[in-house]
């Protein structure tokens, strides 16, 4: 799976760590998450975001050289602290309570590596929270000039509905879950599943639209109205359910690099967050976790 240089994904947003109830801090972020993974299968991304001048923030630049990620992309702030996220397990699910004012929503656009392109730029909807990180994504899109992907992940109070309908205007690809669907679909879509997911995409002009379900599994629709689906397989034991979402993400954008069919960039992408739910935190650190996708993937 090796990529040549000017097909390298660019992703941009938030790094932080994930703080559970039992004392255990694990490295994540949804862009950041997506990004690991994208290391581990081989697509070299370049990964957009900033870190405080700290303990954490050389946590993240060590774990990044250990994984053997570009660095060039990893802005240091001395002014604010790198990103946290209180997670509250509540019913199986995760909860986070996302502090505000971190080093990733400063990112600055005067401190952006030279890119000379990139085959997608990818951003979560929560790295767009403030207008300083606003203006460096801005930048880097005008400079990359490549489509976008947004992974859209409203966590209250941090996103307001007619921003994130912009952001998802300006893409060519977005993937959101079920509850967030419903939130964002123009009120004329009737409270049907799939009525909103068509209106949503026909009004935002998506190529695609991504929707994850939970235990339902995930959906893809095209803009010519083709849908596949997809549910997790039987037995898949869940350890906690943090950064599942990211995996999909990961493994869809890898199909769209690849050009897999979709239905099986979607079954991949489901196989993949079944697996990853089964461990701790969003982020391995063993590249054996990886080995059995990459060859079965490879054989077809």
């Amino acid at each position: 799976m090796t990529m040549k240089e000017r097909e390298r994904p660019v992703v941009f947003g938030e790094v932080l760590f994930d703080q559970f109830p039992d004392g255990a801090a694990v490295l994540g972020g949804a862009p950041f998450n997506v990004a690991w993974h994208l290391q581990a299968f081989g697509a070299r991304p370049v990964f957009i975001s900033r870190v405080g001048d700290d303990s954490l923030g050389r946590q993240i630049r060590s774990a990044m050289q250990s994984w053997g990620m570009d660095l060039a992309g990893l802005q240091l702030d001395s002014a604010h602290p790198t990103g946290r996220v209180q997670v509250e397990i509540e019913g199986g699910e995760p909860h986070f309570d996302i502090l505000p004012d971190q080093a990733y929503d400063f990112i600055d656009p005067a401190a952006l590596p030279p890119l000379a392109g990139g085959t997608m730029l990818y951003h979560g909807s929560l790295a767009l929270r403030r207008p300083e990180a606003r203006r460096a994504f801005e930048r880097l899109h005008a400079s990359v000039a490549a489509p976008v992907f947004v992974d859209v992940n409203l966590r209250a109070p941090w996103w307001d509905r007619e921003v994130v309908l912009d952001h998802l205007g300006n893409a060519e690809w977005a993937k959101l879950n079920e509850d967030e669907l419903a939130l964002l679909a123009p009120a004329s879509a009737g409270a049907d599943f799939m009525s909103r997911a068509a209106a949503l995409q026909e009004d935002r002009k998506l190529s695609l639209l991504i929707v994850t379900r939970g235990a339902q599994g995930a959906m893809v629709r095209t803009a010519s109205d083709e849908v596949y689906e997809v549910t997790p397989g039987t037995g898949v034991q869940v350890v906690d359910a943090v950064g599942a979402g990211d995996a999909f993400a990961s493994v869809m954008l890898l199909g769209l690099l690849e050009a897999w069919p979709l239905d099986i960039a979607l079954r991949r992408a489901q196989e993949f967050a079944s697996a990853v739910v089964g461990i701790r935190g969003a982020t391995p650190r063993d590249t054996g976790f990886y080995t059995p996708f990459i060859e079965t993937w490879s054989d077809g």
